[in-house]
């Protein structure tokens, strides 16, 4: 396998709590995520993963995940469990229990470029460490709020023992790369959209585009 197509998926359905500036962007109806996981079940070269612990996270899309035999990889927001909308403790531990990987989306969905040392240590060392005791398992891969990092982030996640980091780069990744980009669901997909970012192929420029994007944000701060 060359390359693997990563997804992001936010919130499923109505929504139960006050979103976030930008938010319903990302936000899509159970049609369209039905959609996207139709056009994945079966192959080897997509990753699905959730972000923020939205309570659609349980609600939804693991018994649709599980209808079709698919798993996905769950970041959640540690400091926000239980709150309105949001996953539980016990919906964290229902993930597991089906076979699901639980990861860390930080504490407060901060951007972490622009943390002082003491929220740095909550949102990366804190989140994952009641993660870990919450799930019964290690819990070492991350999604990075607002695809925002620099070299101070990366390597803080590296400190801390991450052994994969999730990004909203766009685009393709290397199966076994420590920095994976992913692509967000967008309100507004349809099946060309869904077509085109598990099968188009990129022009050369939109590619180069992109590396140098990484390359930019790898080497900043």
């Amino acid at each position: 396998m060359h390359e693997i197509v990563n997804l992001t998926v936010h919130g499923i359905g109505p929504t139960c709590r006050e979103l976030d500036p930008g938010e319903d962007l990302t936000w899509v109806g159970v049609d369209q995520f039905e959609q996207v996981l139709d056009a994945v079940a079966g192959r080897q070269d997509v990753r699905i993963t959730f972000d923020d612990g939205n309570a659609s996270d349980v609600e939804i899309a693991l018994p649709l995940l599980l209808e079709r035999g698919l798993t996905g990889e769950f970041y959640v927001l540690a400091g926000l469990l239980g709150e309105p909308g949001r996953l539980t403790p016990d919906g964290v531990r229902e993930l597991v229990k089906a076979g699901m990987l639980v990861g860390s989306h930080g504490w407060a969905h901060r951007d972490w470029r622009r943390l002082d040392p003491e929220q740095a240590a909550e949102e990366i060392i804190g989140a994952t460490r009641l993660l870990t005791e919450l799930t019964g398992q290690p819990v070492t891969s991350v999604a990075i709020p607002f695809g925002s990092y620099d070299r101070h982030v990366l390597q803080r996640l590296k400190d801390a023992g991450m052994s994969r980091a999730y990004t909203s780069d766009g685009g393709r990744a290397r199966p076994s790369a420590w920095l994976q980009p992913r692509n967000s669901l967008r309100h507004d997909l349809d099946v060309e959209w869904t077509r085109e970012v598990l099968d188009g192929a990129p022009s050369v420029q939109t590619r180069a585009r992109r590396l140098a994007a990484r390359v930019v944000k790898r080497s900043r701060g």
